[in-house]
């Protein structure tokens, strides 16, 4: 459904894309994990026909995003970081407005909009204006705005942040329903546990390159077996052993500590994957939110 061939993609001296090639099935959820910068950003742009590539080829739904723009228009939509909404106006009234732009009657647009409202969970806020809503309110709305005409493939840009857990959560129950009903999803995040929870596949960037692809079961293969983890007095961690999960392994590792310690064991996680993966010596460690908080 979404294919890329070594695009790239420079903004004046910065090349921000350095060849991608990345494919996602029908009705798969990929997500783009990577730091600010890393080009997650740029790839939505150019597949939904904001930005065109300097080279290499962008299709949707086969259709190129270059050549075959109007097109390729019908096949999408994006959420952006912030949710595209009109907050003097009610959630219904938002979803009213933009039917009608979007070319529905009215009995079409009234019809839509309450199924939505419905799917979302948004009837008893329906008739509130939307400057009352929560961060999780109107990012349900903003996504429920952007299927108005139930389009196959969604683009959603960094969805969650600046949510708060319980809302977070709830926007992750949305979108694993739009996958269930057949719907295509590219996500990217900065969040390891989102990407955890969501995606069918992970694309990690790093410099504008895919440096690991794979499902997060196959990613967390690559950093090897159980990791043997040392606690403090208090139980910090204060060292993490990798090991390869067999027996031999684990001794080797519990040799290499003070036989006195506190220790435990855990199965690799993101984290481990994205410092594996990537050059981290010269990144800030804030770029990626940890799944352990």
């Amino acid at each position: 459904m979404i294919a890329l061939r070594g695009v790239h993609k420079s903004f004046g001296r910065e090349h921000v894309l350095r060849g991608i090639d990345l494919e996602v099935r029908s009705g798969e959820i990929l997500a783009l994990l990577g730091p600010n910068g890393a080009g997650k950003t740029t790839i939505i742009n150019i597949l939904s026909t904001l930005v065109a590539p300097d080279s290499g080829s962008a299709a949707i739904g086969g259709l190129d995003v270059v050549q075959q723009r109007a097109a390729v228009k019908h096949l999408i939509s994006l959420t952006g970081q912030s949710a595209a909404v009109d907050e003097i106006l009610t959630g219904e009234e938002n979803l009213r407005m933009m039917a009608r732009l979007s070319g529905m009657t009215r009995a079409e647009s009234s019809i839509r909009s309450r199924h939505l409202l419905e799917r979302f969970e948004l009837v008893e806020s329906a008739g509130k204006r939307v400057r009352t809503y929560s961060g999780g309110m109107r990012r349900r709305l903003d996504l429920a705005i952007s299927l108005l005409l139930t389009p196959p493939v969604v683009f959603l840009d960094e969805p969650t942040t600046g949510l708060d857990t319980r809302s977070r959560q709830e926007l992750w129950d949305v979108i694993r329903s739009l996958a269930a009903g057949g719907t295509t999803i590219l996500l990217t995040t900065q969040y390891l546990e989102e990407a955890d929870q969501l995606a069918d596949r992970i694309a990690v960037l790093d410099h504008g390159r895919v440096v690991a692809e794979g499902t997060p079961a196959e990613l967390k293969s690559r950093v090897g077996g159980e990791m043997v983890v040392l606690h403090g007095a208090t139980g910090e961690t204060i060292r993490e052993i990798p090991t390869d999960g067999s027996v031999a392994g684990l001794r080797s590792a519990l040799d290499a500590l003070d036989p006195t310690a506190a220790v435990s064991l855990r199965r690799p996680s993101l984290d481990d994957v994205f410092l594996s993966v990537t050059a981290t010596e010269n990144r800030p460690t804030t770029d990626l939110v940890s799944s352990k908080g």
